[in-house]
């Protein structure tokens, strides 16, 4: 059992938190009993594991998982309490931690069946999440995030996906150069307060493209450049925005309707 927190594998996870290690090292921080679940459903094998038997033993779930983790081809270590919260990027750990591949860059071309979503200059992790995890549960299959946008695959983005990474395309760090190569004969529709259609007036049964913007600072140059259509959603008087995790929702709940009519 690890119990140093000194322990190289220790170092490697914490070092998971920095968005250059990474990239330098081809991983990404995973933790919690749900997030390993779906990560091993979906066949994402961890690179690394952490794991207190002790904490994982206490229920149902978490004795299911520890089973799953040691049946694992990869390098899984028990490790006491002190050594996952020492590794771990929260202030309560469910008593498991992983290094997780990130995935290899693949074909720069979304699915046809949903909106393909892009995150323009979304710099919070936590809205990212959610935005990623709303996708998931509203059927879309690829998402991009643009420079200015916060790592997907930060720690707290991946907390707030709840397994979506594993269920999605998640493009990560797409130059607006690829993000038109999506574009490509679909219409291209930017969410704005001010917008020119309501948002259930739009077709979105149609292969499209939707573009999801910073609230506080709205949509950048290349955004709007790239947009055929400003798609609004009605508010109440004096209410000027939503957060852009609440516009995504309604947004893409209303394609995923208009889908499965």
């Amino acid at each position: 059992m690890i119990t140093s927190t000194r322990n190289s594998h220790v170092q490697a996870l914490r070092a998971l938190r920095r968005r250059r290690e990474r990239l330098a090292r081809g991983w990404y921080l995973a933790e919690g009993v749900r997030l390993l679940e779906e990560a091993i459903r979906a066949g994402v094998i961890p690179a690394l594991v952490l794991f207190s038997p002790a904490a994982l033993e206490t229920n149902a779930r978490g004795a299911a998982l520890l089973r799953q983790i040691q049946a694992l081809d990869t390098a899984a270590y028990p490790a006491s309490d002190a050594v996952i919260a020492a590794a771990s990027d929260t202030q309560a750990p469910q008593g498991v931690v992983a290094a997780l591949p990130l995935p290899l860059p693949g074909d720069n071309a979304p699915g046809t069946g949903s909106p393909a979503v892009v995150l323009d200059s979304i710099r919070d992790p936590g809205n990212l999440g959610t935005i990623l995890r709303t996708a998931w549960a509203a059927g879309v299959t690829d998402v991009a995030t643009t420079p200015g946008t916060a790592d997907p695959f930060g720690p707290k983005a991946v907390r707030a996906g709840m397994g979506a990474h594993f269920n999605l395309g998640v493009h990560a760090e797409q130059t607006w150069d690829q993000i038109a190569v999506w574009a490509a004969n679909r219409p291209v529709f930017l969410a704005a307060a001010q917008g020119d259609v309501c948002y259930d007036t739009v077709d979105w049964r149609q292969p499209s493209l939707l573009i999801l913007s910073s609230e506080a600072h709205g949509a950048t140059h290349s955004a709007a450049q790239l947009a055929t259509a400003r798609v609004y959603i009605p508010m109440s008087a004096g209410v000027d925005s939503l957060n852009v995790a609440a516009a995504a929702a309604v947004l893409l709940f209303e394609a995923h309707r208009q889908r499965q009519r």
